[in-house]
């Protein structure tokens, strides 16, 4: 067992880990990929009916995600790697994660032994909060109808939430990583409920020791899923300091041999502490424009201060609605 990030709640990495004496519960099963708006109507479900039941409220994710396991040559970027998504779990008022390892083994678990083993011998869940299409079982041979007899069976409820819609558009992990990938931060943002993020650390130079002395920051590779290539309005989070910046991520194709970075330019800068293996936090608000190849440097150049006017007019009117 370990404690999540979130107010130090146990998560649980496989049944063996389970308290014998745990529950009665309230539950949920997803993959829960980003911890969108549609996830936290459901938990919210589980912790107010668990918590008038005065039972434990859980939620039980799979690592790896399902798709990496049974076809990693098309599996998806994640939009939160399995320590964000305990967090952002964490932060929903949930009692415990269960943290299921996906491996053969659970793959080829019929939907009846995964309803005994597991929910109904080591979580003795009395009642589910399920989405309309949640699948689950060998091949995934079982949805909710099924599931609603398993419940008859054993002894549980089920309660199944219609998908949540935001601005007339279905919320969903999969249409929130096309968002991102296309570069629509700001949609993606109102089904996640929050910017886009990624964490990472800062790539090696440019002017980084034990302290970041010069405004750009380059984020190392491996961050996973990224925007689709463009220029950005951004938020840097470095040891709990935020930073407004504008940031370009792509190839940098104005400067002869291409070259991917994650580059972001720091508007209000301050020397930080920043060595090689601090955590990063990069923000996605707006993206102002795709990547261009300029003609000149120069031609550039003077596109990067439209760049920056137009980020620093995008802080003015946030902070000026936070004021009202």
């Amino acid at each position: 067992m370990s404690n999540g990030a979130a107010g130090m709640i146990p998560v649980y990495r496989s049944i063996e880990e389970i308290p014998a004496r745990f529950g009665p519960s309230v539950g949920a099963i997803g993959n829960f990929d980003g911890v969108h708006l549609g996830h936290r109507k459901i938990l919210d479900a589980v912790v107010t009916d668990a918590h008038a039941l005065e039972m434990a409220a859980v939620a039980i994710t799979f690592n790896p995600h399902p798709e990496h396991f049974l076809r990693p040559g098309d599996a998806p970027e994640l939009l939160t790697s399995i320590e964000e998504r305990v967090r952002l779990l964490g932060e929903t008022g949930i009692d415990a994660v269960v943290v299921l390892q996906f491996d053969a083994a659970l793959a080829g678990l019929s939907a009846r032994e995964f309803v005994r083993r597991i929910l109904v011998d080591a979580l003795r869940i009395f009642r589910l909060h399920e989405g309309h299409s949640f699948r689950f079982g060998h091949r995934a041979e079982a949805g909710v109808e099924e599931l609603e007899e398993f419940g008859n069976e054993f002894g549980f409820g089920v309660s199944v939430h219609e998908a949540l819609r935001v601005h007339g558009l279905e919320v969903s992990s999969s249409a929130i990583r096309a968002l991102v990938a296309a570069g629509d931060v700001r949609t993606a943002r109102w089904m996640l409920g929050r910017p886009f993020a990624v964490r990472s650390t800062p790539a090696r130079g440019r002017g980084i020791g034990t302290r970041l002395l010069v405004p750009t920051v380059n984020l190392a590779d491996s961050m996973g899923l990224l925007p689709g290539f463009g220029v950005y309005v951004t938020r840097l989070i470095v040891g709990g300091r935020c930073f407004q910046a504008v940031t370009n991520v792509g190839n940098r194709p104005t400067f002869g041999e291409a070259s991917f970075a994650v580059e972001s330019h720091i508007l209000n800068f301050e020397p930080v502490e920043l060595g090689e293996e601090t955590i990063v936090e990069l923000e996605f608000l707006l993206r102002l424009r795709g990547e261009i190849k300029w003609p000149s440097p120069e031609a550039l150049k003077e596109q990067i201060f439209k760049d920056v006017a137009r980020a620093k007019r995008y802080f003015r009117i946030a902070e000026a609605l936070r004021q009202l």
